[in-house]
């Protein structure tokens, strides 16, 4: 079991998401930042679809209850086992009643502790992935013990890998146009292609809204599928980005849509990051 001592600003358990329920309102959910997910949990050699628990802003302080082995991933949040600091992107063997304690970040937003074979929480409609009102609970909390399954004997890993810290680092959105793109006039086009955006103090894991507001003479449109990623212009001209927690249908022009690397880029930034959109054809 992990032990939470101090669950941090906002922090969850993910895996790949939550696949199968759109139809039914259901949001497809998962890891905010999927390349980071996915580098802790291949050091690891677990699936890809392996919980593990997604820290945003300020980190929790965790005990571990029997041995593994673990990966710090993501944004930097000075990690630290029993006081000392540790490395990220790397394995790390634990030990019985082993603390790990993080602080606020000081670059990215979010990040990652994956475990050797996942955490082991409840199963909801085929997913680990926290989402109130699937799941009881948004959020882990303080006292919790999260299952795992114990390691007694070392992992170890000759892989070479280097995790690529420019999803840290850049602020350029890789992006297609979008269902409505061509109902814009040539100035909005420009606007979203060669401005320059900042996050607003509205984001989560539902969406994040970006300043400056586009001009926007558009009429709403007939309710239509969204997905995570999909860039919404509101009828007051605010560009609104989905993220991994967002409705599955929406009436707002979709105006762009975000590459997968785009999304996991976006996952860690923060209010008054800039941004920059890079159309694809």
């Amino acid at each position: 079991m992990l032990k939470v001592l101090q669950p941090g600003f906002y922090s969850t358990i993910q895996d790949y998401g939550r696949f199968g329920y759109r139809d039914y309102g259901v949001p497809v959910s998962g890891v905010m930042d999927l390349y980071s997910a996915q580098f802790a949990n291949a050091l690891l050699g677990n699936t890809n679809d392996a919980a593990l628990i997604e820290m945003t802003m300020v980190g929790g302080k965790f005990q571990f209850l029997e041995p593994t082995t673990i990966v710090v991933s993501g944004a930097f949040m000075n990690p630290k086992l029993n006081d000392m600091p540790i490395e990220q992107h790397k394995l790390m063997h634990i030990h019985s009643n082993d603390v790990l304690h993080f602080a606020q970040v000081e670059q990215g937003f979010r990040t990652y502790l994956a475990i050797k074979g996942g955490f082991k929480s409840d199963v909801l409609l085929g997913s680990r992935s926290q989402y109130n009102p699937v799941t009881s609970n948004n959020t882990i909390h303080k006292g919790e013990l999260v299952p795992y399954q114990s390691f007694s004997n070392l992992y170890g890993s000759n892989s070479k890998v280097k995790f690529d810290d420019s999803i840290l680092k850049s602020n350029t959105l890789d992006v297609f146009k979008g269902a409505e793109f061509d109902r814009l006039s040539e100035k909005q086009k420009l606007q979203l292609e060669n401005g320059e955006f900042k996050v607003s103090k509205y984001n989560n894991r539902m969406a994040y809204q970006l300043e400056p507001m586009v001009e926007n003479d558009l009429e709403p449109i007939l309710s239509a599928p969204v997905l995570p990623g999909t860039v919404q212009l509101t009828p007051n001209g605010n560009l609104i980005v989905l993220t991994r927690d967002c409705q599955t249908t929406g009436g707002y022009p979709r105006v762009l849509q975000l590459m997968e690397s785009a999304i996991n880029m976006l996952a860690q930034k923060t209010t008054g990051n800039t941004l920059k959109f890079r159309l694809k054809e």
